[in-house]
């Protein structure tokens, strides 16, 4: 995974969560919740999707690194076993 497809993959996730969210208009450091008024539920729908679209393990103590655009796409390249 590259980070742009790391980066779609986030925007996909928050779009299957918040249905109509201006994924496009997201700054690469813009807090999720509060550009895009999600709620808890929300955010942790988002990491679920996340988790089983990328394949990515997260646990509770990751997801204070998955609040951004760049912070998600970090995490998941970080994260992410390469392909060989």
């Amino acid at each position: 995974m590259n980070r742009t497809e790391a980066l779609d993959m986030v925007r996909e996730s928050i779009s299957r969560v918040v249905p109509g969210a201006d994924v496009a208009a997201l700054g690469p450091d813009d807090a999720f919740r509060d550009v895009l008024e999600m709620d808890s539920l929300d955010f942790l729908s988002f990491v679920e999707v996340l988790s089983e679209r990328s394949g990515v393990r997260i646990d509770d103590e990751d997801t204070p690194r998955l609040t951004t655009l760049s912070g998600s796409a970090d995490f998941l390249l970080a994260r992410s076993v390469p392909l060989s």
